[in-house]
């Protein structure tokens, strides 16, 4: 793997991750608008690498603030790289779909760009999800 002029990781394959990530967890204390609002700043100011998760409950208000910095022409579509992540409820094969399915919903997206386990660590499924 190579940094290229880009700020990128070229993977073996040829696609590209942006090194740096922005994290969209919002603490319960903070209004999910915030959130909203510091990712629209975040992709103003030059990050391509949206970091988020089923888990964070905040994927509609990130999903609207990709699609306005998107309409705005701020960015296009393939110019983020979406990474999302799997809860620990949802390990189980039959479950995995569902909520890639929930996150893709809420995100208003096609697809993401990398879809990952949260953590490694299973839990019993959560009937709130």
């Amino acid at each position: 793997m190579e940094l290229d002029k880009d700020r990128c990781i070229k993977m073996n394959d040829g696609n590209k991750i942006p090194a740096l990530g922005f994290g969209t967890y919002c603490p319960d204390a903070v209004q999910k608008s915030k959130c909203e609002e510091a990712t629209k700043v975040a992709i103003e100011v030059g990050f391509r690498h949206i970091d988020g998760a089923f888990v964070y409950g905040i994927e509609e208000e990130v999903g609207r603030a990709v699609h306005e910095k998107i309409a705005d022409g701020t960015v296009k579509r393939e110019d983020i790289f979406y990474t999302g992540k799997l809860w620990s409820t949802f390990h189980r094969p039959e479950l995995v779909r569902s909520c890639l399915e929930q996150s893709l919903k809420k995100l208003k997206f096609d697809y993401l760009d990398l879809f990952i386990i949260h953590n490694p660590m299973s839990l019993k499924v959560n009937i709130y999800f």
